[in-house]
């Protein structure tokens, strides 16, 4: 020990004095004899040197020997480095010598159990033909010749170790089987003794172990090709070491997956649909050889087919998370859901090729893509809301027809509208921005269905929509909806639509985006509608097509309704109610009636007269508005028209003064209140939009008028005159207010702007006399 250690000293020494031979020149030379005796204790000379300098001179042996340390490792990484090929050769020589005196260690290690048990005076009784009462025959009789047993048993473990040495796996399996044999039938038939059995199973066991090393050890190496790997696994296996094998097949080909992921770069790409494609490629065609190699070698076990799927679901876990990392997360935070969709459409198309193999893994990517498509959808919906909103906030609500602008799909709105213009509809602005991103929305959707969240994206669709309808209701001026919905979406501007044309052309956006354009965009989400079926299929389909998108379409329409209600109360206000609140429709003006009825010149009452040229006014602006689509004019009209008669028949004020006033009802006012009856029923039936419940509440209020009238114990029906006197002063009223010739035997004005729609029947008001 005291050697080494003097050794060591004196190499530290002459290191240090080769150093500073740089700075002090030849007298160090002088000093250094001091590192020659083989007696030097470098501690004691350390001690003695640090007892006479000072801090700073410590300080500055500390640097100097840092310095030196550095400059070794730079000297010592040059060095490696130019002895790279040198260093490798080397060392590829050193392993095959490893592997030589491994063999002859073992080889030398059973030689040495045999001559052991030859030494204890162990012999094979068994291969001696000579009896023991033979003991004393001739020396002749004692040397003979080795039987083939006995030559086999001791040729047998060197042969092994060559095999093994020349890694000839095929014939080292047959060498161990053969062995197996012959030592399962010695001990069947008690040919050996129990020793050199013994010593036979401890050789063909520790030669097996070293096989299976041997192979395990081909099998981890990332060089290995595929036919020598199935084929190290297939001999592993042999060996009856199964469940070893197995793994080391799965995690060879994880290596070698893994190994060429290295040259895969996210950040090189801003686009995540090539790296997502190129990862899927890597990582699913690695699981597909590995379940094909799993197959071939094992079988269908149920015990390697459940470690396969294990392992298989934990490689796409770890594929979904590393796509979820470089692409998706990205994608899916700015709002991209046509690029979130494109990398899950690849990565579900990679894996499904799988199933073929019986690995379903294509759930597990679902499971773990869909919050992000989730996030990416929400993200395009809020992104559809707050376009909609900042463009309706500028919206002059003059209908036009679609800009032929290029989408960003690369395809025109001409194109996706149809050439002959047959989808072509007028929208203002920002209800055409509205359709042009829902369309592209439904585009962009195709793994939804997959990932179940059709029912989450038309839902929130829907919600989009009811948004922009409440933008809609707040640009009617005055409307009784304007506060609550000016809270709820966040004091988001909106310009008013100031002019009755305007605001019919709310209706008009909301209408055709809930009734045609949104449930037709919506029909991409239905599995059947990129399908070339032929023409009675498709009809079929289309009868019994998705309730839930039924039902959605029917949503859509109600919240329209809702803005139907608003501009019908606010227009129904505006006629009934003065600016300083007052009201034109009072009891006072039947009750204050007087004057003798034959010389009174008959007319409708004003306000009926204003409601009669509104809607005409109204009809004009729908005919053009509503091209194609007259029935919604028409339903719009009759909405108008039973709001401002609802509000007759339900004002209690109104009908306290008629029934219990100070003043009763009397002929003059009965027949003036029948009069404003038969003028409603008459425009209505002519407009086509008396409604049944119209009828039912005019009916009503002449009931109401006549009962009235009767509680004065006077007869309604002795004051009341024909039928046909009303109609013709409610005509004549029409073509004055109108300028059209008025209707004779029932028959309608072909100029009338809903005279196009067909409309069921509607039965004349009936007479007086029926009540």
């Amino acid at each position: 020990m005291a050697s080494v250690k003097s050794s060591r000293s004196r190499a530290h020494a002459v290191t240090q004095s080769k150093g500073i031979n740089k700075d002090t020149g030849p007298k160090l030379e002088e000093n250094l004899n001091v590192f020659k005796s083989d007696n030097f204790d470098a501690d004691a000379f350390v001690q003695s040197k640090c007892h006479s300098l000072n801090e700073k001179e410590i300080r500055q042996l500390c640097s100097y020997l840092l310095e030196l340390k550095r400059a070794s490792a730079e000297e010592m990484r040059r060095s490696v480095y130019a002895n790279y090929t040198a260093f490798i050769r080397t060392s590829k020589e050193i392993s095959d010598l490893e592997g030589e005196l491994s063999s002859m260690k073992n080889l030398l290690s059973t030689q040495a159990t045999l001559i052991h048990g030859l030494a204890e005076g162990v012999h094979i009784d068994s291969l001696s033909d000579v009896p023991e009462s033979t003991s004393d025959s001739s020396p002749t009789d004692d040397v003979r010749e080795p039987s083939d047993l006995e030559k086999w048993l001791t040729e047998f473990p060197d042969h092994l170790d060559v095999l093994l040495a020349e890694r000839r796996v095929d014939e080292a399996l047959l060498s161990l089987d053969e062995g197996e044999r012959v030592a399962s039938e010695a001990k069947e038939k008690k040919t050996l003794g129990h020793a050199v059995l013994l010593s036979l199973q401890t050789a063909i066991a520790e030669r097996r172990q070293n096989l299976a090393d041997q192979l395990a050890e081909i099998a981890c190496q990332p060089s290995t090709r595929g036919a020598e790997l199935r084929a190290a696994i297939s001999a592993l296996k042999k060996l009856g070491d199964g469940p070893r094998a197995h793994s080391l097949l799965l995690n060879a080909h994880y290596q070698k997956y893994q190994f060429n992921m290295k040259n895969l770069r996210p950040s090189s790409t801003s686009y995540g649909g090539a790296y997502t494609a190129a990862l899927s490629q890597l990582v699913f065609s690695g699981i597909a050889q590995a379940a094909t190699d799993s197959l071939a070698i094992f079988g269908k076990e149920p015990a390697y087919t459940s470690e396969l799927v294990m392992w298989s679901t934990k490689q796409t876990e770890a594929f979904a998370l590393l796509v979820k990392r470089h692409a998706l997360t990205s994608s899916a935070a700015a709002g991209g859901l046509r690029a979130a969709a494109e990398c899950v459409q690849i990565a579900l198309g990679h894996c499904s090729l799988l199933e073929a193999r019986g690995l379903a893994l294509c759930p597990v990517l679902l499971k773990l893509f869909r919050p992000s498509v989730e996030q990416a959808l929400d993200a395009n919906l809020k992104r559809i809301e707050e376009s909609t909103a900042a463009l309706a906030a500028a919206d002059d609500w003059e209908l036009t027809y679609p800009p032929s602008v290029t989408r960003t799909s690369g395809r025109s709105a001409g194109a996706v509208l149809g050439s002959t213009g047959a989808y072509q509809h007028k929208l203002s602005s920002s209800a055409h921005r509205f359709n042009l991103m829902v369309q592209d929305f439904f585009e962009d959707v195709g793994p939804l269905l997959s990932m179940q969240l059709g029912g989450k994206a038309l839902e929130g669709l829907f919600q989009v929509f009811n948004t922009y309808v409440n933008t809609l209701v707040r640009a009617l001026p005055g409307s009784m909806e304007e506060e609550a919905s000016f809270e709820d979406s966040g004091n988001k501007i909106v310009r008013m639509a100031e002019t009755e044309a305007q605001q019919i052309a709310l209706l008009a956006n909301a209408s055709l985006l809930a009734d045609e354009l949104l449930p037709r965009a919506a029909m991409k989400l239905a599995p059947l509608a990129n399908q070339k079926d032929d023409l009675q299929r498709r009809a079929s389909d289309r009868q019994s097509r998705h309730p839930e998108q039924r039902e959605w379409k029917k949503r859509l329409v109600n919240s329209v309704d809702r803005l139907k209600d608003s501009f019908c109360q606010q227009h129904a206000l505006d006629l009934i109610f003065t600016e300083e609140g007052d009201s034109h429709l009072t009891a006072e003006m039947y009750i204050n009636m007087e004057g003798n009825a034959d010389e009174m010149e008959w007319s409708p009452s004003l306000i009926f007269q204003e409601l009669y040229v509104k809607l005409n006014r109204m009809a004009a602006i729908a005919a053009d508005m509503f091209v194609g689509r007259e029935r919604f004019a028409m339903l719009l009209l009759m909405r108008l028209t039973e709001t401002v008669i609802l509000w007759l028949s339900q004002d209690q004020s109104f009908w306290d003064d008629i029934e219990e006033g100070p003043r009763p009802l009397g002929h003059l006012g009965l027949q003036q209140v029948y009069l404003d009856m038969k003028f409603v029923t008459c425009f209505a039936s002519q407009g086509r939009y008396l409604s049944r419940n119209l009828l039912r509440v005019v009916n009503d209020i002449i009931s109401k008028a006549m009962s009235a009238f009767a509680a004065t114990g006077m007869d309604p029906y002795s004051v009341l005159r024909e039928d046909e006197w009303f109609t013709e002063i409610a005509q004549d009223a029409m073509e004055k207010l109108s300028g059209k010739p008025k209707v004779s035997n029932g028959e309608r004005d072909l100029n009338s702007p809903t005279a196009s729609v067909s409309a069921q029947s509607m039965s004349s008001v009936r007479s007086h006399g029926s009540y």
